[in-house]
C-alpha cells in the first residue's frame, strides 16, 4: 500500500516538472500580463460607459456581463468595470435604499441581502453577491 503512494506522489512530481516545462519560464509572467490588460480593459470600458449612464445602469450591465462569462477571472473583471463605471455614472435615486452598510466580514443580514439580490435577477453563484457588496461598499462610503 505504502509502495503505491509513493509511485502515486512520484508521479505527479514528474507530471508537474513536465508541465512546468512545457508551459516555459515565462507563463506566469505571460497570464499576469493578460489578466492586467483585461483588467486595464475593463476599466476604461467601465469609465466610458459611465459618462453615459447612472449607477443602476452600471449595476445592470455588469450583471448583465456577468451572465456571459464564468469563473474568477469574470467576476474581477466586471468588478474593476462596475468600480470604473462609478466613478462617472450620475446618481440613481433610491440606489441605496434598504442596502446594508458594508463591513469587511459581511454579517447575515448582508449576506441574505446578496444573496436574494442575486436571486430576484436570477443568478446564481458567489460572483454575483461579491458584485453586491461593492454595491454595499459604494452606498456605506457615500452615507
Amino acid at each position: 500500500m505504502r509502495k503505491k503512494i509513493w509511485i502515486g506522489i512520484a508521479f505527479l512530481v514528474l507530471l508537474l516538472v513536465v508541465l512546468v516545462k512545457l508551459l516555459g519560464p515565462g507563463w506566469l509572467e505571460r497570464f499576469n500580463t493578460e489578466r492586467q490588460q483585461e483588467a486595464q480593459e475593463a476599466r476604461q470600458s467601465g469609465l466610458a460607459f459611465g459618462q453615459q449612464a447612472d449607477q443602476m445602469q452600471c449595476l445592470n450591465q455588469a450583471l448583465t456581463d456577468f451572465t456571459s462569462c464564468s469563473g474568477s477571472g469574470c467576476t474581477i473583471k466586471q468588478g474593476v468595470f462596475l468600480k470604473a463605471c462609478w466613478e462617472n455614472a450620475s446618481q440613481t435615486e433610491g440606489f441605496c435604499e434598504d442596502v446594508p452598510a458594508f463591513e469587511e466580514k459581511p454579517n447575515e443580514e448582508a449576506k441574505e441581502w446578496a444573496k436574494h439580490s442575486c436571486w430576484a435577477r436570477n443568478i446564481p453563484g458567489e460572483g454575483c453577491r461579491l458584485l453586491m457588496r461593492q454595491r454595499q461598499q459604494l452606498c456605506t462610503q457615500s452615507d
